[in-house]
């Protein structure tokens, strides 16, 4: 007896779900592996750029799965990798899954077989289990890859934690900005990143409905006077001084030339200036961070961080340079975090996805791939009260429960599945 169109459609979705089912299950079954590539990760951190170790075993993995693998992505500094995968069934979207692969210039302080043999770099933020989490999925779908259609680009940037002058035209560029100038954004339709979360529990994820990080932007402000001896001050230009200016106008900028109804914040961070007691100063150097939402805001910063340098230099008759990493905030794409909200229900249960209220004025480079393409930046729960993990990212001391690895990977395997059929 043939089957109705209904019977029909309600018999390949059963398909699709048992199939579905068994990627998540084979997902769960690569805890140990995760676990191990997590951990060598973690022993051997790599800071910005200089991330070859850590790139080399990411092509050996990608390779050895069937994909296929670019690796020294970016015109700039050439350092990220990107494994393609296209499902064998007709049609579907493509997808990006990115991760980062950077560490911190943190000292370890976890006592852990684990622990960093790096002397003063450490994973603190994650990101080696960003890369495990990444590597989990593309292996998962690449051992179903004739079960599932569209085409799926796992991104594993370097330099997420912060920028270097580009060796080509002098930019602070992050990595991110990097391989997304080398064209990996081209013909994608949907994107999504992980970011492992200690303030949430593990089995939980958190989303934001819209804005889910800030734009943060780095700046070096080098104002540069005249040396001379403080018997003939008349005859030099202080840089001392032209800093202390500097910093009062640039306090004045952000309390009255700032929508004050944007959350917007900027704090110095170092000044270097004079090498003797007796001797005036030639150069000060001044470095700082300032975060905000809005693209506006972002550019009237930037604008006042100019202007008020160039307005000093003038007049205490002195000269300036400003250096800029810009950043942008990270904006969720409504549909896709609907995308997340089902994926999350359905593979870690209905009441472990928080959608989350309030956002963070930390910073993320993954604002500018959600600038380019639709998509979502996800929390995933890390820490666990009864385990002792408990400290906050960029410390010391931070870790995460390694059970949420497999749950990552499960997570990225749904999202990919399910919006990558179109």
């Amino acid at each position: 007896m043939s089957l109705s169109l209904r019977e029909t459609v309600e018999v390949l979705r059963q398909e699709e779900g048992e199939v579905l089912r068994g990627m998540l299950g084979y997902a769960e079954s690569l805890h140990e592996e995760l676990v191990e590539i997590r951990r060598d990760l973690h022993r051997h951190p790599e800071l910005l750029y200089d991330t070859d170790r850590t790139a080399a075993i990411v092509v050996h993995l990608l390779e050895e799965w069937g994909l296929h693998v670019v690796s020294g992505v970016g015109p700039h500094f050439g350092k990220g990798v990107v494994g393609i995968l296209r499902g064998t069934l007709p049609g579907g979207r493509t997808t990006v899954l990115r991760a980062d692969m950077d560490a911190l210039p943190i000292v370890e302080l976890n006592d852990v077989d684990y622990r960093s043999v790096v002397d003063g770099v450490m994973h603190a933020c994650g990101h080696d289990a960003h890369t495990a989490m990444l590597l989990g999925a593309a292996k998962t779908l690449a051992a179903h890859r004739d079960h599932i259609a569209g085409e799926f680009r796992f991104v594993l940037q370097p330099a997420e934690e912060g920028a270097l002058p580009s060796p080509l035209d002098g930019r602070l560029l992050s990595g991110g900005r990097d391989i997304i100038e080398a064209g990996i954004l081209d013909g994608v339709d949907r994107c999504f990143a992980l970011h492992v979360w200690p303030e949430l529990a593990a089995g939980t994820i958190g989303i934001h409905s819209h804005y889910a990080m800030a734009a943060s932007s780095h700046f070096h402000v080098t104002l540069k006077g005249k040396n001379g001896h403080h018997s003939t001050p008349h005859l030099a230009v202080d840089a001392i001084q032209m800093t202390a200016a500097y910093i009062q106008a640039v306090n004045g900028l952000m309390a009255h030339g700032v929508d004050p109804t944007e959350s917007a914040v900027l704090a110095f961070g170092t000044v270097q200036a004079g090498t003797v007691i007796n001797a005036i100063a030639e150069q000060s150097v001044i470095s700082g961070t300032f975060r905000a939402f809005s693209k506006e805001t972002v550019t009237a910063i930037t604008d006042g961080l100019h202007r008020h340098a160039q307005a000093v230099s003038l007049s205490y008759g002195g000269s300036y340079e400003l250096a800029l990493r810009e950043g942008i905030a990270v904006v969720n794409d409504a549909d896709a975090v609907q995308e997340v909200i089902r994926s999350g229900s359905a593979v870690l249960g209905r009441g472990s996805v928080l959608q989350l209220e309030k956002t963070s004025l930390a910073g993320e480079d993954f604002g500018w791939y959600l600038d380019r393409v639709p998509g979502a930046f996800v929390l995933l729960g890390c820490g666990n009260a009864e385990l002792g993990i408990t400290d906050g990212l960029h410390r010391p001391r931070f870790n995460l429960d390694e059970s949420v690895l497999a749950h990552g990977v499960k997570l990225l395997v749904h999202l990919a599945v399910e919006g990558g059929k179109g």
